[in-house]
């Protein structure tokens, strides 16, 4: 793992909420569902996903959960690529209204994906995937 040691997130009594945006489409929620299923096996510690709109758990939901279930430190890790409005304004918002409904859990965010090293990365392997690949689609004029 990359930043923090496994150890410091398998402390006993910590908790990583995945914070997305939500989707009317069913499958792009599901799949942030097993992102945080993922992040959760490799930190050795309880995390979940929790959505900002439509979809369902919200981040209140999400934090009760993890706080009726003992957690004592959660991290709110927002699943979005930039430091729009929803990071900037919404989840500042939403986590002191949080905090105030569970004083004694230590509840902080971690940052969005703005600016994250492995991100080109992920972008460079994606475009030459797409080069590879017989299922990439081509886009046409008649598209």
């Amino acid at each position: 793992m990359n930043g923090a040691a496994k150890g410091d997130l398998a402390e006993p009594l910590t908790a990583i909420i995945v914070f997305a945006h939500g989707s009317p489409v069913a499958e792009a929620n599901e799949e942030v569902a097993r992102l945080a299923e993922e992040v959760s096996r490799r930190a050795g510690c309880p995390a979940r996903a929790a959505f900002l709109e439509v979809a369902q758990p919200n981040l209140e939901a999400a934090v009760s959960e993890a706080a009726r279930a003992g957690a004592r430190r959660i991290v709110v890790v927002p699943y979005f690529l930039t430091m729009g409005v929803h990071v900037r304004r919404d989840l500042p918002r939403l986590l002191a209204e949080q905090q105030a409904r569970f004083p004694s859990v230590d509840i902080r965010a971690a940052q969005s994906l703005e600016g994250y090293p492995g991100m080109a990365d992920a972008l460079l392997d994606r475009a030459q995937e797409a080069l590879r690949t017989a299922t990439s689609k081509r886009v046409t004029s008649d598209q």
